[in-house]
């Protein structure tokens, strides 16, 4: 499928999962994560959910990062130039929901790139491949492109058999967790 056909087929399927679904998914992804060999990595790079989308509430697995005594980045996106500024997660961060309904630190400790281990990756579809369809805005190509960080997708559903119309630009997985199953790409 292309990509324009597995957004619009991905946001449906998402919009039609109940509150309970999300939530039982969203944990289920995050005891997955728990067999990733990735936990000996320090900082962990986390999205905050578009709860309107039916994201993956990623509460589940910031509790799993405090508990493992993680460093926590999340990211605050730049609509004008089209990239991001990761900011240290800690008690006194304060956030502000975007145009997007995206939660985002208003500001905070910046870090740099070359700190993050391991980023989680918002998707709405990935193939078996490691590709992945996002929103379309290239934020995290963008960002992905500049770090060596392990790439770990998040999914309420399993692989795609192929993704066409990939792009240069397009930065690949290297895990994708869903609430049945761990791929390694």
């Amino acid at each position: 499928m292309n990509k324009l056909d597995l957004r619009n087929k991905y946001k449906a399927l998402r919009q039609n999962l109940t509150a309970v679904e999300v939530e039982d998914k969203s944990i289920a992804i995050a005891n997955q994560l728990l067999k990733l060999d990735i936990w000996s990595n320090l900082y962990f790079h986390l999205f905050l959910p578009i709860k309107e989308q039916n994201e993956i509430d990623t509460e589940h697995i910031l509790n799993i990062l405090f508990a493992k005594n993680k460093e926590i980045v999340v990211s605050k996106s730049d609509f004008t130039t089209g990239n991001m500024q990761h900011f240290l997660l800690t008690e006194n961060t304060r956030f502000k929901k975007n145009e997007y309904n995206i939660p985002e630190p208003i500001d905070g400790i910046e870090v740099p790139l070359e700190k993050l281990d391991v980023v989680f990756v918002p998707l709405l579809a990935y193939d078996q491949n490691g590709n992945r369809v996002g929103y379309g805005k290239g934020f995290y190509d963008r960002f992905l492109k500049n770090t060596n960080a392990l790439k770990v997708g998040l999914s309420f559903f399993e692989a795609e058999e192929e993704i066409q119309e990939l792009f240069e630009q397009d930065i690949p997985l290297d895990f994708c967790v869903s609430p049945n199953k761990n791929y390694s790409f």
